[in-house]
């Protein structure tokens, strides 16, 4: 029977795994400090199968570069024994929710979702820290080794990566930011869709730093935009030269060739006063067909240069000249000057019904009709670049908090109404989005909000270290000692004052959380190094699982490792005197008591459950340890059977 590994993917051995496919001589074994066998490239031979020419050194190019760099990339691939536990007391509606909260460091948040989660993120927001020389950095020890990583994870009394004051007297100000922000988004990266999409909401401190090291993981083509947000109209008079009113949202795709990546906005507000027309079809506007740009014109985009023709009578529109079509319209200025249409002939002629003509000033002058809502269909534009809402800035935010707490616990939280817009136009109606900066959550707040307006059905993983509050705060003098209390109790209220509002007919109402904390392993420390065993240890061997864990702990270990959904229904049955979990009816099946025998195995294997696990010194005798595959071979031969 295997033994399930119990830490997080070794993404390099993944990785090398990948060269060894395209370039299979590139690729040999070597030793690591246990002397276990591992996958090594020879990089020699890979810049020559790369190159056309010999390869001699190390060749310039344009890239980014800075200290630390190399050890972010290592430390993004190095796996990590931690777990998550439950927290059913700190959740809401933890055996029904499809919502996650995961308190605990982001690095390892995101390796620990690598398998579960792989491809299946459609929109990724965060706002890390700007790296103000005031606010904190992650201090990963990126001088450490992979090995020593590793190794470090598995102590007892490991703390896991701290966080630190940054302050511009640190002579590695700019690259411990980056080393931070590198590993983090080369690991999201794995989780987003094909279509997905990245927003990151930062200021001009690191903006530049930031969308370079996003070309570089996401690729130069899949940026899409450096939004600008209005988040304070009166600007910061302690700017030097020049009051700040704005910061950035920067945008990346996970591919930019898929269409479904950034979705439009509803037409509302003061663009919806500006649709003062009516036909049989609907409130709509006029837009000009002629391209205003100049750089558009017969000699750039001739397919884009030709003659309408106008019937005088109605003002209608087509390609063809005839008896009712007698009036001649080019794409040229009221001076003569030489344009283009925006509309090809292909569309012209599919769409010509939306096109209609109105005299000014004796010459005809075309447009298109653009329906706010055609047929009580909703109808979308683009996004624009500059978002100077009222209801987007901070001030809206710090009131949503007030709203909910009845006093500012928190300084600079983001409107959920910014959130809103960024959630419409980055994912869809079912779709799971993922904030691992979450801070106060005002991500989930704003899904929440959407759902229940719409009827949709998004899901969140928010993600938050446990940082103190500062001391003296309002948030520390109304007893919320971390961030992440304050964040989970956000949602609990936010989600309570939604439900308590008009609501969608078609809404799901689920505001609840599942809370999983990441910890050390489970597993005592020889699970992962047996051949460290001493004789002291041996007692120790004979139950690997730590005293202070829980049955439940051991199943949310297993669903991490095996890449189980970590939000599916748990159902918890006493089976011939033992516990057993049916997680998702038979999507896995899992037995940790002591003491299992024969005939409860046949019972278990007569639900054919996709997946199937036990502790390894949990059977009533070895003879049924080693019967177990066989029985399962014969009852329910595609059942995956390991242990722990």
């Amino acid at each position: 029977m295997d033994k399930m590994k119990l830490h997080s993917p070794d993404l390099s051995q993944d990785n090398i795994a990948k060269i060894r496919a395209l370039f299979p001589g590139c690729v040999t074994e070597a030793s690591d400090d246990n002397g276990k066998l591992r996958l090594a490239i020879d990089f020699d031979q890979l810049r020559q199968e790369l190159s056309d020419h010999t390869v001699e050194g190390g060749q310039e190019r344009y890239r980014l570069d800075w200290p630390g760099k190399r050890e972010a990339m290592a430390l993004a691939n190095a796996p990590i024994a931690k777990t998550l536990r439950p927290a059913r007391d700190e959740s809401v509606a933890f055996d029904t929710t499809q919502n996650l909260f995961i308190e605990g460091d982001n690095l390892e948040a995101l390796k620990l979702l690598q398998e579960t989660y792989l491809g299946k993120v459609k929109m990724i927001y965060i706002d890390p820290p700007y790296n103000t020389g005031n606010d904190f950095v992650y201090d990963d020890d990126f001088a450490e080794s992979s090995a020593e990583f590793l190794e470090r994870s598995n102590q007892k009394d490991g703390e896991g990566n701290r966080m630190v004051a940054n302050t511009t007297a640190n002579g590695r100000f700019h690259s411990d930011w980056l080393t931070m922000m590198f590993a983090r988004l080369r690991l999201a990266k794995n989780l987003l869709t094909d279509d997905g999409a990245v927003f990151v909401s930062i200021d001009d401190n690191e903006s530049d730093s930031l969308i370079k090291i996003g070309r570089e993981i996401f690729g130069d083509e899949n940026f899409v935009a450096q939004l600008a947000v209005q988040l304070n109209p009166r600007g910061r008079h302690l700017d030097r030269f020049i009051a700040n009113t704005h910061e950035s949202v920067v945008v990346f795709v996970k591919d930019g060739l898929n269409s479904n990546c950034i979705g439009g906005l509803e037409k509302e507000g003061r663009m919806a006063d500006e649709y003062n027309r009516n036909d049989s079809d609907g409130a709509f506007r006029l837009l000009g067909l002629r391209n205003r740009n100049q750089a558009f014109n017969p000699t750039t985009r001739p397919n884009l240069y030709y003659p309408l023709y106008v019937c005088p009578k109605n003002g209608l529109i087509s390609l063809i000249n005839d008896e009712l079509f007698t009036d001649e319209v080019w794409p040229d200025t009221p001076d003569g000057i030489k344009t283009c249409w925006t509309w090809g002939r292909e569309k012209v002629s599919k769409e010509g019904s939306l096109l209609l003509a109105e005299k000014s000033g004796g010459e005809w002058r075309i447009f298109r009709k653009d329906y706010l809502n055609k047929n009580g269909e909703v109808t979308k534009t683009m996004a624009k670049s500059l978002w100077a809402e009222k209801e987007i800035t901070n001030d809206y935010g710090r009131s949503s908090v007030k709203d909910l707490f009845g006093k500012a616990v928190m300084d600079f939280p983001k409107s959920p109404a910014l959130l809103e817009r960024l959630v419409k136009i980055g994912s869809n109606e079912n779709d799971l989005i993922l904030d691992f900066f979450a801070g106060s959550s005002s991500t989930a707040h704003a899904i929440l909000s959407t759902n229940a307006r719409e009827g949709c059905h998004r899901r969140f993983i928010m993600v938050q270290l446990p940082e103190s509050t500062s001391a003296g705060s309002i948030a520390r003098q109304e007893g919320y000692e971390t961030i992440s209390e304050l964040s989970k109790e956000r949602i609990r209220r936010a989600g309570q004052k939604i439900l308590e509002s008009d609501c969608h007919t078609d809404w799901n109402k689920d505001v609840g959380f599942r809370v999983l904390k990441i910890d050390t392993s489970n597993m005592e420390d020889v699970y992962y190094r047996p051949d460290e065993v001493k004789q002291a240890d041996l007692l120790t061997a004979v139950d690997n699982v730590k005293p202070d864990r829980t049955v439940e702990d051991l199943l949310f270990q297993v669903l991490v490792d095996w890449g189980v959904d970590l939000t599916l229904p748990i159902r918890r049955e006493t089976v011939q005197g033992k516990t057993v979990f049916f997680v998702d009816d038979n999507a896995l099946v899992a037995c940790f008591d002591t003491g299992i025998t024969e005939d409860l195995v046949k019972e278990l294997a007569g639900h054919e459950p996709l997946r199937v696990v036990f502790r390894d010194n949990g059977f009533v005798s070895d003879a049924v340890k080693i019967n177990v595959e066989q029985i399962f071979r014969q009852l329910s031969p595609t059942t995956d059977v390991k242990s722990i």
